[in-house]
């Protein structure tokens, strides 16, 4: 079992986009009227997992469209909030080919979640044997705000439904082979079908958090995202990292914009 971190460019936010601020500012997320010293880049980030049963992706990164015309790709809301940045070759679809693997290659395509930085590159992807999201994400990303449905516009995406697994905040999730050594976590709070995933390794488990937190500081001081539809479910999901993290069967907890994680393979 090999867990591949792929960085798929990055994108500059406001740090209360990453970590909850209380102020004057009615929405200081958004990054409207703060200064440029309010500003931070940090990583946007995909998985490869190399499993005995499979190859996996998780997230798809920026798309190339990022290179061409962001304020397009990401409509004019979005591009008012954040500014993406994506390297030559650091396409999802340029990381896996420096790895030897297409699109069709990839068994699944797991989406944490379908915020544009996270969903943006899936039509590189989109031969893939199976793309997977959430049946509660799939509902609202078709219903609120936040959500850019061209991103994923005649994209084969499937959905799936929660069921009881022994992990999480509220011990639902998935557990995608049916043999207890890859689960998808419904750690809501950020997003209302956010997923983490657990990869059982040889040394315990290897949590890929998502956007439960920003960073290491985000579940060790308890600090929520700034983006939540539910201010509960996300400090349940935090919670549950920040007590997973203290428990000897979990060897590391990654999240997908923590600036201090470098692209590296996890064995």
């Amino acid at each position: 079992m090999r867990i591949h971190i792929l960085h798929t460019g990055k994108v500059q936010i406001d740090r209360a986009l990453a970590y909850k601020e209380r102020g004057l500012h009615p929405a200081p997320f958004t990054g409207w009227f703060r200064n440029s010293g309010k500003k931070i880049w940090v990583p946007v980030s995909s998985y490869l997992i190399e499993h005995p049963k499979g190859l996996i992706l998780v997230d798809a990164g920026w798309h190339e469209d990022m290179r061409v015309n962001q304020r397009k790709h990401l409509g004019s809301l979005a591009f008012s909030m954040f500014k993406g940045e994506l390297p030559k070759g650091h396409s999802v679809a340029e990381r896996l080919n420096h790895l030897g693997i297409k699109a069709r290659d990839l068994d699944y395509v797991i989406l944490s979640h379908m915020h544009s930085d996270h969903v943006s590159g899936i039509k590189h992807v989109q031969d893939a044997k199976n793309i997977l999201v959430s049946d509660i994400e799939w509902k609202v990303a078709h219903k609120k705000l936040g959500y850019i449905q061209s991103m994923w516009k005649d994209v084969p995406i499937n959905t799936f439904r929660f069921t009881d697994i022994p992990y999480g905040p509220y011990k639902r999730g998935y557990d995608l082979f049916g043999d207890n050594s890859l689960y998808i976590v419904h750690t809501p709070g950020h997003s209302a079908g956010l997923v983490a995933l657990m990869v059982k390794m040889e040394k315990g488990w290897v949590v890929l958090a998502n956007d439960v937190g920003y960073s290491e500081k985000s579940w060790t001081q308890m600090i929520l995202p700034g983006i939540t539809t539910d201010r509960k479910a996300a400090y349940d999901s935090l919670k549950w990292l920040h007590n997973f993290a203290k428990r000897e069967e979990c060897v590391r907890i990654i999240c997908n914009h923590d600036p201090a994680i470098v692209p590296e393979i996890i064995r």
